[in-house]
């Protein structure tokens, strides 16, 4: 169990998933570079997350902007959307009839990825609204602003055990205020800290390790 002081952001996973050098330099280091992509990105979570947004319909109840925690995990954040649903295995909720589930919206301005970046954090908001409101579900959602379309994410044991690893190993990296080395790749290019973090310098040798070449080379002559 943590305490509030130590929660990290829940948002965090899908950068960490990413790349663990980009969410160190974000939050450890607290840097941060805008372009296209992140422009286009934080405007579509600011039309989801309108706070004071309620949608409620016959069965159902839309809610944007919710604020999550789980105490068990470390981690807090902002769900885009979350819609509760009438169920008879759902949870009661003051102000309303019947029992109601919840499944988490996630907004995102591109298209479909294979990796599991994404599904992470839609799995990371899963957990928390159950241990929130004291339910069990395997569903979440991404909206994707590119295609215009809402893919399923199946949350099952296989995707809550990668989180958690995730999450254990970004508390251990946050306590140590260490940001990981990295090696350079395609998805570099796309990364809006690419100046920051300068990966093809950091994914080459150490300080020290050029140091000593330079001295053996001395050494020779």
């Amino acid at each position: 169990m943590y305490e509030e002081d130590d929660f990290i952001d829940l948002s965090g996973i899908q950068h960490f998933s990413f790349c663990r050098r980009q969410w160190a330099l974000i939050h450890i280091e607290q840097q941060w570079v805008e372009n296209e992509r992140t422009i286009d990105g934080s405007i579509l979570h600011e039309n989801a997350h309108n706070e004071c947004f309620f949608e409620s319909r016959s069965g159902s109840l839309v809610v944007r902007g919710m604020r999550v925690h789980s105490v068990e995990l470390g981690i807090s954040g902002i769900c885009d959307v979350v819609e509760f649903l009438q169920s008879p295995n759902g949870v009661e909720i003051i102000g309303r009839k019947g029992k109601w589930i919840a499944f988490p919206v996630e907004y995102k301005r591109g298209a479909d990825k294979e990796n599991d970046a994404d599904r992470l954090q839609v799995c990371c908001q899963l957990m928390c609204l159950e241990e929130m409101l004291g339910f069990n579900s395997d569903t979440g959602f991404i909206y994707y602003g590119e295609t215009r379309h809402r893919s399923l994410v199946s949350v099952d044991e296989n995707l809550r055990t990668k989180a958690r690893e995730m999450i254990l190993e970004m508390h251990e990296l946050l306590s140590r205020g260490y940001t990981p080395k990295v090696r350079f790749s395609n998805s570099c290019n796309a990364c809006s800290l690419k100046q920051i973090c300068l990966p093809k310098i950091e994914g080459g040798k150490s300080a020290l390790e050029y140091v000593k070449a330079m001295l053996s080379k001395e050494d020779v002559i």
